[in-house]
């Protein structure tokens, strides 16, 4: 029904850019959140080193995403032994998205700024995943997702709160080169084939019928 894969991790932060763990480690613990992954093609790319360039012009420096994806949950604390039964529990289809609006956005401890482009289309459908997740938060007693999510991909982000700098410098500019796209305005397509599931250091993928 699933599969594991791995990949590694380290507690020295300044392999990672500066980045604040938003829970501290304990033995035992894994941080886990369940995802919708986007597979980049060149214009996406090619977009994301676009957004970046504007940005720097105004001084600010975006380091790019290690992935892209959609999230579907909070970031959430599981006990080592919960979590082949939370990821039996997170099953669930999906159709398919696109996406055409710049926005910025900060992690819940306003140590990270991210420029993200945001799905405007299947919301609908989109929050019928999140509460098929939910179900699975509530049964394990951890976080459901935000009351009114904002489904977005993260091009890219800074260490520190910097949403009102972008916001006033940037995000015209940054939408506008979003629009005039030299292929036409920019259309972000999801396969949703699968979701994942990354708990620690370990990622869970799981098809979607």
């Amino acid at each position: 029904m699933f599969s594991e894969s791995e990949d590694s991790s380290t507690e020295d932060r300044s392999l990672h850019g500066g980045r604040v763990r938003t829970f501290q480690h304990e033995r035992g613990n894994w941080a886990t959140y369940v995802y919708l992954p986007y597979f980049p093609d060149e214009v996406f790319l090619d977009l994301v080193g676009e957004m970046t360039r504007v940005v720097s012009a105004h001084g600010l420096s975006l380091t790019w995403a290690e992935e892209f994806h959609v999230s579907l949950s909070q970031t959430v604390v599981l006990r080592h032994h919960w979590i082949q039964p939370f990821i039996l529990s997170l099953r669930k289809c999906l159709a398919s998205y696109p996406a055409e609006r710049m926005k910025v956005y900060t992690n819940h401890e306003e140590t990270r700024t991210f420029l993200g482009v945001e799905v405007t289309y299947g919301h609908a459908q989109l929050l019928e995943l999140v509460k098929a997740v939910d179900q699975t938060m509530e049964e394990f007693s951890l976080s459901t997702f935000y009351e009114n999510p904002s489904f977005h991909i993260s091009l890219a982000w800074c260490v520190g709160n910097c949403a009102d700098q972008l916001r006033k410098e940037c995000l015209q500019e940054l939408q506008t080169a979003l629009d005039s796209h030299e292929d036409g305005a920019f259309l972000l397509k999801l396969s949703c084939e699968e979701l994942r599931c990354k708990s620690g250091n370990k990622v869970f993928t799981l098809p979607l019928h």
